[in-house]
């Protein structure tokens, strides 16, 4: 038979569940708990590198799309149509002219990487580096043996800069290595303005450039491109780490023709020269 419960045995009950309960809240701060990434989305990334390489131009991400994972990085258009600098939300397209226009957000991109960037370090840029010597200088602050994804922003003044950009291609389209060898350069003198982009681990290279790929917009609006060289006069680098990365694939059926199984650093070290 079943026993009736008396009031005081109902009460007893309660304040065990209350206690219990009570446990479950409090529980994490007797017990350490491990802390969530404050990146959850991390970097990300449409395509690969060596699908750029292999002709892959026509991708179905817009730019609207990518937007919604970050506010910086680069990239760039179907058709190969320029450089793409993605900076405070704004995206920039550096065409084969040397001209920097404001793309429609419906436009699409064949190859982006992009992050929602905050600043965890910040260091005065110092005068007289080339891009060379501003690696060697950025590798010593940033730690030359980092293994996360690092995003790079530098607010500078140069002596010079020396940028490239691409035409417009049309089907069939060639590799990536045809196109760079006849690639319009602009050398541009005394000017202001940023440089946008990212260091990436060894492990990446084919996924992404390893080591640093950055591309430059003026101050001005007027000029920019993808960062072959420069001459710094002063102003700020900023970075910031995440420890993930996101990579999107394309659905197409040229990616899925691509050859993507062989090495191809000797065909990146030729495209970012």
């Amino acid at each position: 038979m079943f026993r009736r419960l008396r009031v005081h045995d109902i009460k007893r009950m309660c304040a065990y569940a209350s206690a219990l309960l009570l446990l479950a809240i409090t529980g994490c701060r007797t017990v350490p708990c491990q802390a969530p990434l404050t990146d959850v989305a991390g970097v990300y990334q449409y395509s690969t590198l060596q699908a750029l390489i292999e002709g892959v131009y026509d991708g179905e991400r817009t730019l609207a799309e990518l937007r919604r994972h970050g506010d910086f990085g680069i990239g760039t258009f179907n058709a190969l149509d320029g450089e793409m600098i993605l900076l405070d939300g704004a995206f920039y397209q550096v065409r084969a002219d040397g001209a920097v226009y404001q793309p429609p957000l419906q436009t699409r991109t064949p190859f982006a990487a992009v992050v929602s960037f905050t600043a965890e370090e910040t260091w005065e840029l110092p005068a007289g580096l080339d891009y060379a010597a501003f690696r060697d200088w950025l590798d010593e602050k940033v730690g030359g043996a980092d293994n996360l994804p690092v995003a790079v922003h530098v607010r500078g003044r140069f002596g010079r800069v020396r940028t490239r950009s691409v035409p417009a291609q049309l089907p069939p389209y060639p590799r990536l290595t045809e196109v760079t060898r006849h690639q319009p350069e602009f050398e541009i003198k005394a000017c202001a303005g940023r440089l946008v982009g990212f260091r990436l681990p060894p492990y990446l290279a084919g996924v992404n450039v390893a080591g640093y790929h950055l591309h430059f917009l003026s101050d001005d609006l007027h000029c920019g491109g993808h960062l072959l060289d420069f001459e710094t006069v002063g102003g700020t680098v900023e970075i910031c780490r995440r420890h993930r990365l996101v990579l999107d694939l394309p659905a197409s059926e040229a990616f899925k023709a691509a050859d993507l199984a062989e090495d191809k650093q000797a065909d990146v070290h030729a495209v970012e020269r």
